[in-house]
């Protein structure tokens, strides 16, 4: 018994040296996979893993540079800007957004109109992207906000730069604006492999100056490394890259003047281009209606938005540089000039006219704007009467493909190639662009419209200044142009504006003389724009025009009091000054305005008179001027 009692301890203890061996074993492994977990993470993938360790405690943050200045030619700012508090929202980070928004707007006014516009940007953007609540909060806001922000994870407030466009709707077509960043400039930011420079920004110019010069306004982004905590507060900077402001530009507008121009047209539409024509640099961008690009900046509500886009005024339509209209009789010193310069006409020829003019093999008359005509008329006073039946016969003699030749070269049919997007190019027409657009032959009724700028021909305001300054010059293709320097924000270096070469066209003087001698008698006694020239102390050179906007019926009478207002003929004049010495060229249309001698032509010679005599037009004059909307020039 005893010996069996010994057996069984031996036997004990050797199960339990076994197990103690192979517990110590397991153990042992168990350290050993520890240790090989340990020295794979903290020696192999050192690296990795301290990368991903930085990323939680270290937030890169982009800094969006300032946004570059304008500034018109004589330093005037025409677009800037200023910091204030914007509320913030990331949508992904709320479960109700709705809910919030409804307790957060017993802490900072929310309007009805913020919602509407934050439902808008959340449609157009993506979830994850943070989208303004409110901008300009007030101090007090902020500390109220700041007190229950606890409650309201995925709101924030931020500091932000806003654009300001402190003369409103002045220059507004020419300026442009910026507006937030859409599906549409995000494809265009990544086809230009600029997708990191604008990481935290959340607008872009969309038109005018804004828009075609994004690249010198915007900077480069800079960024700031944020250690955060855990609640992924901001705890301290540690390292940061400063942005590059973006530069200013320098515009050749003339602010003041700008607002003369706009001021004179009073209610009518309408548009106007002035520019010095000895180099192209635009003085004055007219478009009216315009439009206020402040609206523009936090997102513009509904409310207005459908007052522009849906006014019949259309005030965000580009009049001057978008507008397409016939040129009417504003062409006929350059249809004179054609005329001497292809040896059609010699300045001794005359007609008589009586008031009409036939086309052989058509029964149906071609009639002068005055009834009865002009009795004897030569080339000189074609173009100081305004002459229909004198350009009737030229325009037939000279024929359309001739004239589309001679046209051309002046910047007619085709973009004049301005700094800022969206022109368009008008229509110069000949046989070939008929046939190829209506697949239709050219009669010769069609030339006789054109030649006194009504049928086929449609031309910009923009193209008529152009033209008129190319007159004024002595035949120097001019391009158009709004910039006149860039100006680095950091160092102040000037870049200045580098038009392409200007060509010469090559005219005979004396046929050059000739008609610029017609355009400065159009502004004397028994000129069409006598009116707008009496009185004047420096030489006017210049040209009426009346464009028809509906056809009249065989017989009838124009009578603009008895037509709709919107179908009254639009009023034009081209013009430059001092005649013996151009300083400015013009090319104004008033939108139904009846007769340029009467109602063009003055409002240009208020626009002169400021910028060559400092005179400010006289507001109460204007009220009582009556203007001409008579069928006539």
């Amino acid at each position: 018994m005893v010996g069996t009692a010994i057996k069984n301890r031996e036997a004990e203890l050797n199960v339990f040296r076994s197990r103690i061996i192979f517990a110590t074993l397991a153990i042992l492994f168990a350290f050993g996979i520890l240790a090989a977990r340990m020295i794979y993470l903290q020696v192999i993938k050192r690296d990795q893993y301290y990368t991903m360790a930085e990323a939680n405690r270290i937030s890169v943050v982009p800094v969006v540079p300032n946004r570059g200045i304008i500034y018109d030619r004589n330093g005037e700012v025409l677009a800037a800007n200023y910091s204030a508090f914007t509320l913030e929202v990331t949508p992904s980070k709320v479960k109700q957004l709705d809910k919030a928004l409804d307790e957060l707007a017993s802490i900072v006014d929310i309007q009805p109109r913020d919602r509407r516009r934050l439902k808008r940007l959340l449609e157009e953007s993506k979830n994850f992207e943070s989208l303004p609540v409110r901008n300009r909060l007030s101090e007090e806001e902020v500390a109220r906000f700041a007190v229950h922000r606890y409650r309201f994870p995925g709101f924030e407030i931020r500091a932000r730069l806003f654009r300001n466009y402190p003369f409103g709707l002045v220059a507004s077509h020419a300026i442009g604006y910026i507006g937030r960043i859409n599906d549409a400039d995000l494809k265009r930011i990544e086809a230009q492999g600029q997708t990191t420079n604008y990481k935290g920004t959340d607008h872009i110019g969309k038109l005018g100056i804004e828009g075609s010069y994004e690249a010198e306004l915007h900077g480069t982004t800079g960024s700031e490394q944020v250690e955060i905590d855990a609640g992924g507060r901001a705890i301290r900077a540690l390292a940061k890259t400063e942005p590059i402001a973006g530069n200013n530009l320098r515009l050749t507008l003339d602010i003041k003047l700008q607002k003369v121009a706009e001021e004179v047209f009073g209610e009518f539409r309408g548009a106007l281009v002035a520019m010095d024509p000895n180099n192209g640099e635009i003085l004055a961008f007219v478009s009216k209606p315009g439009f206020d690009p402040n609206l523009f900046v936090d997102g513009i509500d509904p409310v207005n938005w459908d007052l522009l886009n849906n006014s019949e005024d259309k005030p965000l339509n580009n009049r001057a540089l978008r507008g397409q209209y016939p040129p009417g009789s504003t062409i006929k010193p350059f249809m004179a000039l054609a005329a001497l310069e292809n040896g059609k006409r010699t300045p001794e020829y005359s007609i008589v006219d009586p008031g009409f003019w036939m086309l052989p093999g058509v029964s149906r008359p071609f009639r002068d704007w005055k009834q009865g005509g002009h009795g004897v008329v030569n080339l000189h006073k074609s173009v100081v009467v305004s002459c229909d039946t004198y350009y009737y016969g030229l325009g037939n003699d000279l024929g359309i493909d001739k004239i589309h030749a001679f046209m051309t070269p002046f910047g007619f049919g085709s973009k004049n190639g301005i700094d800022i997007d969206g022109e368009l190019p008008g229509i110069m027409p000949s046989q070939e662009w008929k046939q190829k657009r209506f697949k239709q032959k050219w009669y010769a009724g069609d030339t006789i419209s054109v030649s006194i700028g009504q049928g086929y021909w449609l031309a910009t305001p923009l193209q008529l200044a152009t033209a008129t300054a190319i007159l004024a010059n002595g035949g120097i293709q001019v391009t158009p142009h709004l910039l006149k320097e860039i100006v680095n924000a950091k160092t102040g270096e000037k870049r200045a504006y580098k038009p392409p070469p200007q060509a010469q066209m090559r005219f005979k003087p004396e046929n050059l003389q000739l008609v610029r001698q017609a355009m400065v008698d159009v502004m004397k006694p028994g000129g069409t724009a006598a009116l707008a020239g009496a009185g004047a102390s420096y030489l006017i050179a210049g040209k009426t025009g009346t464009a028809q906007v509906i056809g009249m019926k065989q017989g009838e009478k124009y009578d603009a009091r008895k037509i709709d207002e919107r179908h009254r003929d639009h009023a034009l004049f081209v013009a430059y000054a001092p005649a013996d010495n151009p300083k400015i060229a013009l090319a104004l249309l008033v939108e139904n305005g009846g007769g340029g001698g009467g109602t063009a032509s003055p409002m240009a010679r208020e626009i002169f008179d400021y910028y060559l005599l400092g005179k400010l037009p006289d507001p109460a004059k204007r009220k009582k001027r009556d203007y001409d909307l008579s069928d006539g020039e």
